[in-house]
């Protein structure tokens, strides 16, 4: 007889659901909890965007766009681009997303064959490894945690073979906040060129870096125009994760098979986030500095508590989290974000959910107010005491 399962598709089955929104969950009608456990900036989204989506609802631009998204948002993406080495056609070489999340659905799908392999440089953002897998490929971890927590090109080269078809690298990464070093970057785009294969750079935090760290993007050594994947969007450096608006730059040929899943999926982004983000991109820099400036305080902040709990934590360079290694408490991470959340009201990240390297550390976001983090530091402080008496 048919089970009830059986009805479902089996590889949907076989992916676990989000780590990190199950903690989002576990919040619900908890208003005594602190949160360190969502990337979500706690300031709003700066008023000249939100103004600028006032004006087209009241004057009632509420259509579809082009599957492409807006000429006019493709063209300033394009210009913004070349500030990091990028040079992409805003006609064909630029596709607006519904946030970068769909950006990596569509990228992984339009690339991947069933049996090809994909290396996953890890730890990393939880949606990666499932929706790779849904491609019915075989995942290939990087564990960087032996290095610092950032890929070496060597290591990667070492697991390349004939089924390889892409590496994909986060950095700033989310959620050790690492960033790759420039001079181990263009080893990694040797690699890449050498081997002819894609890399999949999701570079949405890079405007949210700090100490003086320079973001560069893999896609503008020698010769990674043709194999450079580039994600980002909107979410984080300007505060826009409820506008769901991202981006993918990449070769016309390849963007020419992504948006036809785009049109079938979803069409085309929401056309006030749309125009929104135009604003961002030509008004809105002096915001984003502000928030970044903020993030460095909190991190700064954040650091020095952990520190001062002889806690290690791998140095933030970049992003809003910190991966605070709590292997001495001789607790798992779940087991360690579980009792803090029930025991102590604040809510953290098990350091598992992000793959290899990840187990023994939690991720801490510090997005959010000092005086909250403040608090929650105090009551990890009672909470590691507790466990270490």
């Amino acid at each position: 007889m048919n089970t009830r399962e059986d009805k479902f598709s089996t590889s949907m089955m076989n992916i676990p659901p989000s780590g990190i929104r199950k903690f989002f969950e576990m919040l619900i009608g908890h208003d005594d909890v602190i949160s360190l456990s969502v990337g979500e900036p706690d300031f709003p989204t700066p008023w000249g965007i939100r103004e600028e989506a006032f004006y087209h609802l009241e004057k009632g631009h509420t259509s579809y766009t082009s599957n492409w998204g807006l000429i006019e948002l493709r063209e300033e993406i394009a210009k913004y681009m070349e500030k990091y080495g990028n040079y992409y056609n805003p006609q064909n070489e630029i596709l607006v997303t519904v946030g970068a999340s769909e950006g990596v659905d569509a990228v992984l799908r339009a690339i991947l064959n069933p049996g090809d392999e994909i290396i996953v440089v890890q730890p990393c953002y939880v949606n990666y490894v499932p929706l790779a897998e849904l491609c019915s490929v075989k995942i290939v971890p990087v564990d960087s945690s032996v290095n610092g927590y950032y890929p070496v090109a060597s290591q990667v080269e070492k697991l390349i073979t004939p089924k390889t078809k892409a590496v994909m690298i986060c950095s700033p990464n989310n959620p050790t906040g690492t960033v790759i070093p420039e001079e181990e970057l263009k080893k990694l785009a040797e690699v890449i060129v050498k081997n002819q294969i894609w890399c999949i750079s999701d570079e949405i935090y890079c405007e949210l870096v700090y100490d003086g760290t320079k973001h560069v993007s893999i896609g503008s050594f020698p010769g990674m125009k043709d194999y450079a994947i580039i994600l980002n969007g909107f979410s984080k450096s300007f505060a826009m994760t409820g506008w769901r608006i991202g981006y993918i730059a990449a070769p016309a040929d390849l963007l020419a098979q992504i948006v036809k899943l785009h049109g079938y999926n979803t069409i085309c982004a929401p056309i006030f986030s749309q125009y929104g983000a135009v604003e961002g991109l030509r008004h809105g820099w002096k915001d984003v500095e502000k928030m970044r400036v903020s993030y460095q305080q909190r991190r700064n902040l954040m650091q020095k508590a952990f520190s001062d709990l002889n806690i290690p934590v791998p140095e933030p360079k970049g992003a809003f989290y910190m991966f605070p290694d709590i292997s001495s408490t001789g607790l798992t991470s779940e087991e360690f974000a579980t009792r803090l959340f029930k025991k102590h009201n604040v809510a953290v990240v098990p350091g598992s959910v992000f793959g290899a390297g990840g187990e023994g550390h939690i991720r801490c976001c510090y997005a959010t107010s000092i005086d909250k983090i403040k608090i929650a530091m105090d009551r990890i402080r009672s909470f590691v005491e507790e466990l270490r008496n």
